[in-house]
């Protein structure tokens, strides 16, 4: 908790304090209370830049120069942004499949780009080899424990500034936002539920969190492209063992869903991934019914023509 807190000193402000409201509109087709943690308004439109500021601020004390990172957008974004201001040469590598606007973004940045074929676990794999040639740091979301503790200090602004709430719903891909706040919440308001949610495309973690075993899968298939892992990394599931008490999985359909009612009862556009909180509601209405609920938005990086596609817009 100490290293969260000096987290807070760290992070550049435009990534700290983000709005947490009650969604009353969203109220009604949901069946219960909910406020929502917005994580998109910021320069990289998601929460990863809390980690990122850390891993770059501890390179550059260190005097380090370059650095590269395995992404499927949102994580290579935030790198390259806190990299760019602390003199980091920052290399990214994502597959080629990834939405063409957070590839724009992460060379705007300054970033370079390496694509490759296949998914983000091949990506991570090329990475890795990138670090070792060019003997610079690697940085793995998740494992790197800075990643955690910057997702980390979201928890701290739920329970220190936000009204009681009981469950806090978050997106789980490699376990960084999960694992982070999560440990907060349990340290903090041991009583809230922690509940996790991965698309039914996606399920490696979630899998693994129930069978209390690394499971792996052979591929993903789900629009929510920032949490489709196939290989979860065993050191992340120890610590989601510690502080998840759910890991539920959501279909395609009330992702799309999810997004559609953000969108027209909260005025937000959101990824995928920022919309499976909704989905899980969606999906099970009796369990949350009469609560008070946080669903932490975790990111708005979507190609837009693809996102007009998914909630029917023309």
């Amino acid at each position: 908790m100490a290293r969260i807190q000096a987290a807070r000193h760290v992070i550049d402000p435009i990534f700290l304090d983000t709005p947490l409201y009650r969604c009353e509109a969203l109220e009604a087709a949901l069946g219960c209370s909910v406020s929502i943690k917005l994580e998109s308004v910021n320069p990289v439109r998601s929460f990863k830049a809390r980690g990122t500021e850390l891993v770059a601020s501890q390179l550059a004390d260190r005097g380090e120069r370059a650095v590269v990172c395995a992404s499927a957008g949102n994580l290579g974004q935030a790198l390259a942004w806190s990299g760019r201001g602390r003199g980091l040469d920052v290399a990214v590598v994502t597959a080629r499949s990834a939405p063409a606007a957070k590839l724009e973004r992460i060379r705007a940045f300054g970033a370079s780009v390496e694509l490759v074929d296949g998914d983000f676990d091949m990506a991570r794999e090329r990475a890795v080899a990138v670090a070792r040639d060019r003997r610079i740091r690697l940085v793995e979301d998740s494992l790197d424990v800075e990643t955690c503790e910057g997702a980390a200090t979201i928890g701290l602004e739920l329970v220190d500034t936000g009204p009681a709430f009981d469950a806090v719903l978050i997106a789980l891909g490699g376990g960084a936002l999960a694992t982070g706040v999560g440990h907060v919440v349990k340290a903090r308001a041991p009583e809230v539920e922690v509940i996790c949610i991965q698309p039914l495309g996606a399920p490696a973690m979630t899998r693994s969190w129930r069978e209390r075993r690394v499971v792996t899968t052979d591929s993903t298939d789900t629009i929510a492209d920032g949490v489709a892992g196939r290989r979860p990394i065993a050191a992340v599931l120890d610590d989601l063992l510690l502080v998840a008490d759910d890991a539920v999985l959501v279909r395609e359909e009330s992702i799309i869903t999810g997004m559609r009612l953000l969108l027209d009862h909260a005025g937000l556009v959101v990824e995928p991934s920022a919309a499976l909180g909704v989905a899980a509601i969606l999906e099970d209405r009796d369990r949350f019914a009469g609560r008070h609920v946080v669903t932490i938005l975790c990111g708005s990086n979507v190609d837009m023509d693809a996102y007009h596609r998914w909630v029917g817009i023309r």
